[in-house]
């Protein structure tokens, strides 16, 4: 699985290199006075990378993106590319309400080492196609690195299509597309329309073994934060062709899975995380840790699966 990402033109306009396999969209944690926790953010990371993920990404809508300070996302960026030792890429999410200062954040990540960026439209305004576009291209230019182009218009209201990706096929540096409509089918008509120009991810947790089905070849995980062998585990079993093992880990998967389709995912994975490797499950405001019903709720989820947790010894040797 690549490891890096090189942007030397390749055949049909594409940077060279891939990505693949399972990215997690980490946590951004936090201490009691709401202030950013290296140390646990340390511990989350290199878990991440010991489970043997495929890269990193840092600071997006699970990392709690909108509440943080220009310089708190290079900060977090920076602790990733310690964790990850320079085995494994880390991107940077790149969203911002104006061009420019997406423009400038993309900037700053690639000299603060970042490997790509995963970019969002200039949420919360609803773009236009033709707006949407030359937004991508602009912040593409001014990073220089491979994009990995979120497409989420459940979550923020704008779409784009397959023609649309079609399109911008002409900017080697656009790599990758994370497609979280939340319509499998879209793996296949992008896969139509634009053949192997985009490696593509799927970015939903309950939908990844069937986009895998369909011709994704990696997943941008939220449950990996709890679960990174689990998730680690179906990814490289279902591309080893062992369809029926994987199944059955997605299955048991499946309730968690789902907490990541919520407009509460972060305060939901974040309980997960904590109850499963300890830790706190801090939000920064407005977001409020779960309490009361909600928290019952997923600690119900969470113990059914810890009993029953798939033995996965063995796996990784044979996968």
């Amino acid at each position: 699985m690549a490891k890096d990402v090189k942007t030397t033109k390749a055949k049909g306009g594409r940077a060279a290199a891939r990505w693949r396999g399972v990215l997690p969209a980490v946590t951004t944690r936090f201490d009691k006075k709401d202030r950013l926790d290296e140390k646990a953010m340390r511990a989350s990371f290199g878990r991440q990378v010991e489970a043997g993920v495929d890269g990193l990404i840092v600071c997006g809508s699970l990392g709690e993106a909108s509440t943080l300070e220009f310089e708190e996302k290079l900060e977090v960026l920076r602790i990733a590319l310690d964790a990850a030792g320079g085995k494994i890429p880390v991107l940077l999410t790149v969203v911002e309400g104006s061009t420019a200062r997406a423009c400038r954040m993309a900037e700053a990540g690639a000299t603060a080492g970042a490997a790509g960026l995963m970019v969002l439209p200039g949420v919360p305004y609803r773009s236009l196609p033709h707006e949407t576009m030359a937004h991508y291209r602009a912040v593409a230019k001014a990073g220089g690195l491979p994009v990995m182009v979120y497409n989420n218009p459940v979550g923020y209201g704008v779409d784009i299509t397959p023609e649309m990706f079609a399109e911008l096929a002409d900017e080697p540096l656009f790599t990758a597309i994370k497609e979280s409509s939340d319509d499998v089918r879209r793996i296949t008509r992008l896969i139509n329309l634009t053949g192997d120009r985009y490696d593509l991810f799927c970015g939903v947790d309950n939908l990844a073994l069937e986009a895998q089905a369909m011709g994704a070849v990696g997943w941008v995980a939220g449950l990996v934060c709890a679960f990174p062998e689990e998730t680690v585990a179906i990814w490289k079993l279902a591309e080893a062709g062992r369809f029926a093992e994987a199944r059955a880990i997605y299955r048991w998967f499946e309730p968690l899975l789902t907490l990541d389709v919520s407009p509460q995912l972060v305060q939901n994975i974040k309980c997960v995380e904590a109850l499963v490797h300890g830790g706190s499950d801090r939000c920064r405001a407005p977001r409020i840790a779960l309490e009361g019903e909600a928290r019952k709720r997923v600690e119900k989820i969470v113990k059914a699966a810890l009993k029953t947790r798939p033995n996965l010894a063995g796996l990784d040797q044979a996968a």
